[in-house]
């Protein structure tokens, strides 16, 4: 097998923003794993400098195996990369080698990749996600009743830049979607524990359903603290920065839904192990961000239940990639006449995103 390993730095369409960070492009890693006449594509989304560690520890490992043992070239590269560490950057490299590799495989059997990988689900419910701090009321309100009117029926805002102005934030949001969708709301760990159980407090009043990351992840006695206390039927999720299994291990006992990202977890190989684990546990499972990958990717995980359609990615996605799917009926369904992702790289329009 080859691999090409490219990186390109997309703009946002305005200046985002979340409860603690801010930011005004986002960056894709592109894999193109080559075997047999056929190319996967795979991706993370992260710095450039993870194409460069694929480039100098992975190549050369999954150069001679088979395409078909995508499990065998995972624990092959996991292990090349030992010395690297077990989280962040090692894991994103591995994941965006380990999705090409899954999406040369069903393209080499000609099948979607959702098929190959087994089906527990038809298709991928969503949630809209954006609603960024950085947003006005007006733009606020737009986006998550443009979603609605999509037939998107749970849509995402972020919160914790301004704690105080928060309450009226989210009250703009629920008078803009109306009664019926379901709102969440992400704080990205920016509260304290007793500034999210207070907020709690308010925003179930708004009907708010679902509170991600009340506190910092790494705070995990506090998640389980607000697991327990937040009044129903608000549940608290956490997980996207997740990693390595031990990780989820440890978190599944404080939050309400685990999340996974398989551009973080390690890829399609990663999310199915993590999958696993939430099934031992009877957890629920919600997918982040990257919705090419995960429309196909959550159908085969048994304990999923939605996907964060993520604004900025599916931008970038629909601008990079022919064959991008768009949300039907509140769900990504994947579609069977493609094989693997069913995605193909727009190679005149991307040179000029060149990170």
């Amino acid at each position: 097998m080859h691999l090409d390993v490219s990186a390109y730095t997309i703009p946002t369409d305005s200046p985002e923003s979340d409860g603690t960070l801010e930011w005004n492009s986002t960056t894709i890693v592109l894999v193109q794993a080559s075997a047999q006449g056929q190319t996967g594509i795979g991706y993370t989304y992260g710095e450039a400098a993870i194409g460069e560690l694929i480039e100098s520890k992975l190549t050369g490992v999954v150069a001679d195996r088979d395409p078909f043992d995508v499990q065998g070239s995972w624990q092959a590269m996991t292990e090349a990369l030992r010395n690297n560490g077990e989280t962040g950057m090692t894991y994103m490299a591995v994941a965006a080698v380990d999705v090409a590799l899954w999406d040369l495989k069903a393209r080499l059997l000609d099948v979607p990749l959702a098929k190959l990988l087994g089906r527990w689900h038809e298709q991928t419910p969503i949630y809209g996600s954006g609603g960024f701090t950085s947003y006005s009321d007006a733009r606020l309100a737009e986006q998550l009743s443009g979603w609605v009117e999509q037939g998107i029926t749970r849509v995402k805002m972020k919160v914790g830049r301004d704690p105080d102005a928060d309450p009226g934030r989210v009250r703009v949001a629920r008078d803009a979607i109306g009664d019926e969708p379901e709102l969440f709301v992400d704080a990205n760990g920016a509260y304290t524990r007793k500034q999210a159980l207070s907020l709690a407090e308010t925003f179930v009043d708004a009907g708010v359903t679902w509170f991600e990351e009340p506190v910092t992840s790494d705070d995990l006695e506090g998640l389980a603290l607000l697991r327990d206390r937040v009044p129903a039927p608000m549940e608290v999720a956490a997980g996207e920065y997740g990693y390595g299994l031990p990780y989820f291990r440890r978190m599944l006992p404080c939050v309400d839904v685990q999340q996974a990202d398989a551009t973080r977890c390690g890829g399609i190989t990663g999310l199915l192990r993590v999958d696993a684990l939430c099934a031992a546990h009877e957890r629920p499972l919600s997918g982040h961000c990257a919705p090419q990958i995960h429309a196909h990717a959550l159908t085969a995980c048994q304990r999923t239940v939605h996907l964060e359609y993520f604004h900025d990615h599916s931008r970038i996605e629909g601008m990079l990639f022919d064959g991008a799917l768009s949300p039907e009926g509140g769900a990504l369904r994947p579609d069977d006449a493609r094989p693997g992702l069913g995605i193909e790289l727009k190679h005149a329009d991307v040179e000029r995103f060149a990170a």
